[in-house]
């Protein structure tokens, strides 16, 4: 075996079970949220908030008006 050849032989290997080794972490992992559960909560906070402080200043304006 020529050294070009043993040096293609081990980089196929070495990516052969990198690839393997990324394909089970993944099936391990399960399903991970790409948001934080306090960015989550902070965006459900401001979004409720909003709707709520609508809400009562429309009920209030109609009143006067």
């Amino acid at each position: 075996m020529t050294t070009s050849k043993r040096l293609a032989d081990r980089k196929i290997a070495r990516f052969e079970r990198n690839i393997s080794k990324k394909g089970s972490e993944s099936s391990k992992k399960g399903y991970a949220y790409p948001v934080g559960p306090i960015v989550l909560g902070f965006f459900v906070f401001v979004v409720v908030g909003s709707s709520l402080f609508q809400i009562i200043r429309t009920a209030t304006s109609r009143g006067m008006a």
